[in-house]
């Protein structure tokens, strides 16, 4: 399990990482681009992965980690547990989406 404490230090540890308000969640996001959500009242973390990145931490326990429902989880936003998940998988997984979201270049 991890809290909402220790999502929220790491998420901000990253460099250049702001912290706001996204409707009902809290959102970190770098070069103005969100990179991660969480909802305190649900316990969950939403990321921005790639394809590839999403069916590698996907294929670990679809309980744990899981593509949002829709389009938004075709494009590579992934939920997370943070009930469930191990401390390790979420940071590898949070490094991800934080360096999936930083590399992108502006058109």
């Amino acid at each position: 399990m991890v809290s909402i404490k220790t999502f929220k230090k790491m998420a901000l540890a990253f460099p250049d990482v702001t912290e706001q308000p996204h409707f009902e969640k809290t959102s970190f996001r770098v070069k103005k681009k969100i990179f991660a959500t969480f909802s305190e009242a649900e316990k969950k973390a939403v990321l921005k992965l790639t394809e590839i990145d999403q069916s590698v931490f996907c294929s670990f326990d679809k309980t744990i980690i899981y593509p949002v429902t829709g389009g938004w989880g075709k494009q590579g936003w992934t939920v997370v547990e943070l009930s469930k998940v191990k401390l390790g998988m979420l940071k590898d997984a949070l490094s991800a989406a934080y360096n999936t979201v930083s590399a992108k270049k502006k058109s």
